[in-house]
Order: structure tokens, then sequence, then C-alpha cells
């Protein structure tokens, strides 16, 4: 045999492995648009129905409202499709410096650049002014995988604190005071276990051992804060964060592209030196135009925002009525905790058939143990949406005998 052929049929093994032991993740086709109801279809056979959509990122439901739709086509007409280009050789329209222009007013703060993605914006923003081993970039070991790349990219001293510990950040801060720079990095809502990062304690700490913070946002920005600007509205420390990433790809539209938002010297040090944003394609013209609309739309009231806390506040009772084991918190992330990778496939299989549509998280996308699904609540759901949902889960926890047990008595009955 080849060797290549070798190595074909070892990766092979692998992912006959990872099916056997129940946990090939399986993409799914969704045949509408996104909303609170979509048509999904599993590749494996399970037949294509209309299931009520509890694991999207369209928390204020904007991905296809109709204001946002119709700015889009005008952006396609009088735009075009795409720019053909990075941002500063030929790819910078003057819809795109409105957007900037907006993010950075909604933020609260000078200035903001656009990248294809979140990711790019986190994998770009260090390097431009984490320049060496004098700089130490201090994380919550919580933080997004994106974050976690974009670290490791820095030359700076890479440390992390336990997560949202405080304590444990105070010490790092002592303990590095010889440092040029110390960088504070944290998620404001942490997407797998939807708390929210402590950050007036974080900007306190940062005043008093002269530290900068860094905070993504992505699963705030729109929609928590008394008028969706974020955690750190949230958390009343407006105007106290150095740099804000976030995205267009949830809140704000659900469509693509992110931002690094921030003091004005450092968002113009990545115009200058961020590797994402000099060598990718500007943002289609599309996605910008509608992305101003959204802007416009959260920025002109909160009653979407109103109404998505209120869809959580409901939902988060309805579960731990049910008895079922879900992780505290103030966002619209809801974890129900099963702890076991195959009983989190096997549950959201279930619902499925019962017109639920969740996903099951496990290793590597959270620790080994900490399987789960994560809900996710939008302002397009309706309580009807929530009480059939809710009704759905509790049936499939007496199937499973879940309901009323805690995470060691889960683990107990189906291993980790």
């Amino acid at each position: 045999m080849a060797y290549a052929d070798k190595i074909r049929e070892a990766y092979r093994k692998e992912l006959a492995d990872i099916r056997t032991a129940g946990l090939f993740k399986e993409e799914r086709f969704i045949h509408s648009p996104q909303a609170a109801e979509i048509t999904v279809e599993f590749p494996s056979g399970a037949p294509q129905q209309a299931v009520i959509n509890l694991c999207a990122n369209n928390y204020l439901g904007l991905s296809s409202h109709p204001e946002v739709i119709r700015a889009a086509h005008e952006g396609l007409d009088s735009r075009g499709y795409g720019m053909s280009s990075v941002r500063f050789i030929c790819g910078t329209q003057e819809i795109h410096k409105e957007l900037e222009r907006k993010l950075a007013n909604f933020l609260r703060l000078d200035d903001a650049i656009l990248y294809a993605a979140c990711f790019d914006a986190n994998g770009g923003v260090f390097e431009p002014f984490i320049l060496t081993d004098q700089d130490v970039i201090i994380a919550d070991r919580l933080v997004h995988a994106s974050l976690v790349d974009g670290i490791r990219l820095s030359k700076a001293l890479q440390e992390s604190y336990k997560h949202n510990d405080m304590k444990h950040l105070e010490r790092k801060l002592e303990e590095f005071q010889d440092k040029r720079i110390r960088l504070i990095v944290t998620d404001g809502v942490f997407s797998m276990d939807g708390d929210v990062a402590p950050l007036d304690v974080i900007c306190a700490l940062a005043e008093k051992y002269d530290a900068m913070v860094l905070l993504d946002d992505s699963h705030a920005t729109g929609f928590m804060g008394r008028t969706g600007r974020g955690t750190h509205e949230m958390r009343g420390v407006l105007g106290k964060i150095d740099l804000i990433t976030t995205t267009l790809g949830k809140g704000l539209g659900g469509a693509s592209g992110g931002c690094v938002s921030g003091r004005a010297e450092l968002v113009e040090l990545c115009r200058q030196r961020a590797r994402p944003y000099l060598f990718s394609n500007a943002i289609p013209p599309v996605v910008v135009a509608a992305a101003n609309k959204v802007l416009e739309l959260v920025s002109s009231t909160t009653e979407r925002r109103d109404k998505l806390e209120r869809n959580t506040l409901y939902w988060r009772k309805a579960l731990t009525e049910a008895g079922l084991d879900i992780k505290a918190g103030e966002s619209p992330i809801v974890p129900v905790m099963l702890y076991n990778a195959k009983l989190s496939q096997d549950v959201a299989r279930d619902l499925y058939k019962e017109g639920i549509y969740v996903v099951g998280f496990f290793f590597p996308v959270v620790p080994k143990g900490a399987a789960r699904i994560r809900t996710q609540l939008s302002a397009s759901h309706e309580t009807a949406h929530l009480d059939k949902a809710a009704a759905a889960f509790k049936k499939v926890g007496e199937k499973y005998g879940i309901l009323g047990l805690k995470k060691d008595q889960i683990i107990a009955k189906f291993g980790a």
C-alpha cells in the first residue's frame, strides 16, 4: 500500500471511531430563512420537517427582518456584489466608513475597523501593538478559541487566570508589574456557559495595576445592557474598555463580518499592521448596507432587546421548573447540562423528533465531562414556541430519567 493510501486509511479509521463513539458532528441542511421556526433536513435520513430553532445566534431576530433585507437589496443594486480587493488598495466604499462610525458610536468608543469575521479580528488584534516579550497578555481561561489563536500569534508573554476569578487575576497583575504592557483579555458573555464577565471589577483592577482591557463582546452586542450596547454597559464601564471586538454575525443581523473598536491610536495601529485586515477582501457591500440598517434599528428602539430579556427569563424559569440542570446566568445563552457526550447527542436527536432543533456540544468544543445542549433565545420567539419547547425538553428528560438530577447523579448514571 502506498504511503498516501496508508495515511488516508488511518484517517478513515479515526473518523469511523468518532462515529462509533456517537460523537460525529453532522451538518444539517436548512431549507428556509433563519427564523424562530425553520425547515431542517438531516443528511443521514431523518425526515425534513419544520422545527422551533433554539440554537441560532439570531438574538434580536434580525436575520430575516424585512427592513434589513430591503437594505441588502439596495446595497447590492447600488454598490455591487463584491469589492474584489483589500481595504487599503481599492476595497473601501463610503458605506464601509459609515458602518465603522456607527459601530464606534454605538459602542461608545473612538473608532472601529471592519474585518471579514470576528475570528479574523481576534486573530489579528494582538500582533499590531503587543510586540515583545516585555509585554504580557493575561486572559480568562474560557475566552473564545479565536482569541486563543490570536494570543498565540503574539510575541508577548502569555498568561491566564481562572474563569471569572478576580482574586487570581489580581495575583497575576501583581506578578507582572515589571512588564511594559499588561493586557487583560476576556469575553463579555462566555459563549458556552452564558455567564457574564465581572467587567466592573476587571476595569477597577486594570486601573489599579496600570493594565489595558480587551473585551470580545460578540455574544452581547445589540442586546446586553440597558440600551443593548453590550456587557460594558451592563456592568457600568462604558468608555473604560480599551478594545472591543465583536461580530455582525450574531445579534447585529447574523450575516458575517466583525470589528475591532477602541482607542483611536489602537484602531489605527490595526489598520497599519493587522494581517487579517491587510490581506483579506473587504466585507461585501450587500452585508455592509444591511449592517448599517441594523445599527439604525438597534439604536432607535430597545423593543427587541427588551423582548429577548423577557424570553430569557421565561425560558430559564420553565427549564428550572421542569427539573433540568441549567447553567445560571443573565444572558440568552442557556446551557442544559448533560455531562455525557453521547447523551447530549441522543437528547438532541429525540428533541428533533419532537419538533425542537438543538445541537449537543461535547469535547473538544467544551471540556470533557461538560457535554451539554446550548439553547439560545431570540426576540423572534413567541411564548407559544417556548412552551412547546419546554414541554418537549420535559418529555425527553423523563425518557432518560434526568429530571431533578444534578451533575454527580447524571455522571453516575451515564458516565462523563
